[in-house]
């Protein structure tokens, strides 16, 4: 029995933050950072309705393969991602694929042709999860979600890499390291992450990876290269789509 969060309401009786209560959302949850996204994904399900909008968590309810399916916004970075996680998941929502963008990392990832990664599992280089659990535990992607992210990849022919993302909580950091009076720790650690093939840069991932692995949920990750792009929101669907009709033969 996964050990689950206790529930922070506000005074209609809804999740704290995100505003959702039972029944607003799906039990499968496309997770976007900029709440603005949220729209644009929304355009991808059937029959989307504005569900609520809070702070820098939006979420639109509608469907796909006649299930309800949600999308919700996490805002920057672990702290704003693990609040909007856990408050899902009280929700009903246990299977979960984020939808944003990374940089690159090490040569590999400098390919031109790729145009994202599917996140296999990230570099906890965060300090949100190190409330969760010890560092040691890993924050691994959900062996089934990834594989829908990797079929529906394949299917339509786009090139999306798969690897390692690194989780960090500083953008300055990885962009100014210099300005910082830790940049020797910030440049050496960087090339550790060039050297052993991480694929990603980016600020969500080791926190939905690392709740959904202690509640119980699924998640995995698609991330496209600089700018967003709707392969990744196509890819991201599509995997839910597998999943849905997975579930659905499986009996879950």
């Amino acid at each position: 029995m996964a050990i689950q969060s206790k529930e922070v309401t506000n005074s209609e009786g809804k999740q704290y933050h995100i505003c959702c209560g039972k029944g607003d959302v799906g039990r499968y949850v496309l997770l976007p950072g900029d709440p603005f996204r949220t729209d644009i994904i929304a355009k991808h399900l059937d029959n989307p309705v504005l569900v609520a909008h809070n702070r820098e968590h939006k979420t639109w309810t509608g469907s796909l393969n006649g299930v309800k399916v949600s999308v919700t916004s996490t805002g920057m970075g672990c702290p704003s991602t693990a609040i909007a996680l856990e408050e899902l998941i009280h929700c009903g929502a246990d299977t979960f694929i984020r939808v944003g963008t990374c940089g690159r990392v090490c040569p590999e990832s400098y390919n031109e042709d790729l145009e994202g990664c599917i996140i296999t599992g990230a570099v906890r280089d965060e300090g949100t999860t190190v409330h969760y659990v010890p560092i040691e535990y890993p924050a691994m992607a959900d062996r089934h979600v990834t594989d829908a992210l990797a079929k529906a990849c394949e299917a339509k022919g786009y090139n999306f890499a798969e690897g390692i993302a690194q989780s960090k909580d500083s953008f300055y950091g990885q962009h100014d390291p210099d300005s910082m009076p830790a940049s020797d720790r910030l440049h050496e650690r960087w090339k550790a992450w060039e050297k052993s093939g991480v694929m990603a840069s980016e600020m969500e991932t080791a926190a939905l990876f690392i709740i959904s692995s202690i509640r119980g949920a699924r998640a995995g990750a698609i991330m496209a290269y600089g700018s967003m792009n709707d392969h990744t929101i196509d890819l991201a669907c599509d995997a839910i789509k597998i999943l849905i009709e997975n579930d659905k033969k499986s009996g879950k």
